[in-house]
């Protein structure tokens, strides 16, 4: 099986846990692996929510050799490589190829908007460099400016199924349909919502979904729901998954960031909520024990 038909369904992101002194905990990042495999995740990513703008490059340059070793081929490993710079990009880009990632990740540069013709150089270099599949992420929702669907659409039409998308610009659902529907229906694509637009994603189309660890237990049973065409079910589990990513979106990012964390501690799989700051969001007490009460509720759905 080729590889990108392998990089499809239930694809989370891993959230980095630190230690007290700010160092990147890899014992239990591994023990986040394996839970992730063990909750039915078909695969795993490093992406925004995994902290890729606060590392430094020689922790981004590592991770991926960790990720592959702890994924044991149980599932491919996708590894965010886009970066302020073509070398910065391309220097990730061998390190995920080279480490064992199943495929790249990239958003174009954050700290300004690039024309079309620099941005084609820009994911052309990275195609060039590397045999990996590249999903090509407009994260335009969080961070960056949107890029046009025609122009993700020619990139697919210049490389075919190596090029894979993770569209994130609002309307999230048109923007699907659109790459869908220029792509013929050939292109593989993803949604990154959190679960707050995963049924209406499915509905168009999508390969899979590309969400937080957090609320795993609920995404993958979402997800089997629509796959099996349980719609009863997919709307009930869904309700208190999108009420939690309601109030995640509120914070933007470092909302998404934070409230992850909190459920992963609470969940017993970080020992701690360490954060490398600047925040831009901090959970209150209102709103953390509300978050409470929706992840209690999902348990209570999931376990009837």
């Amino acid at each position: 099986m080729s590889r990108e038909h392998e990089i499809r369904g239930v694809l989370p992101v891993v959230h980095m846990p630190y230690r007290e002194d700010l160092a990147i905990d890899y014992d239990t990042l591994r023990r986040q692996v394996d839970h992730l495999f063990e909750t039915g995740a078909d695969g795993l990513c490093l992406g925004l929510v995994s902290d890729t703008l606060r590392l430094t490059e020689a922790e981004r340059l590592e991770i991926p050799e960790h990720l592959a070793r702890f994924a044991d081929g149980r599932g491919p490993v996708v590894i965010s490589v886009g970066a302020e710079s073509t070398v910065q990009a391309r220097r990730f880009a061998h390190a995920a190829e080279d480490g064992g990632a199943g495929a790249l990740m990239a958003m174009p540069p954050l700290s300004h908007g690039l024309a079309e013709p620099q941005l084609a150089e820009y994911f052309e270099s990275l195609l060039d460099e590397v045999s990996l599949p590249v999903l090509v992420q407009d994260a335009s929702g969080y961070v960056g400016k949107p890029m046009s669907l025609e122009f993700q659409a020619e990139l697919f039409r210049r490389h075919g199924p190596r090029v894979l998308f993770k569209p994130e610009a609002a309307p999230l659902g048109p923007s699907i349909s659109g790459l869908r529907d220029l792509t013929g229906g050939r292109a593989a694509i993803f949604e990154g919502s959190g679960g707050v637009l995963l049924i209406d994603s499915y509905r168009r189309g999508v390969a899979g979904t590309i969400p937080g660890v957090e609320l795993l237990d609920g995404l993958v049973a979402l997800w089997r729901a629509c796959e099996a065409g349980d719609w009863e079910r997919a709307y009930e589990v869904y309700l208190p998954i999108c009420a939690i990513a309601t109030l995640q979106m509120q914070g933007g990012l470092d909302g998404y960031i934070v409230t992850e964390r909190y459920l992963m501690h609470r969940q017993g799989l970080f020992p701690n909520q360490v954060h490398r700051g600047p925040l831009a969001f901090h959970l209150d007490d209102e709103t953390r024990r509300e978050i409470d009460r929706l992840h209690d509720r999902l348990q209570a759905v999931l376990r009837g």
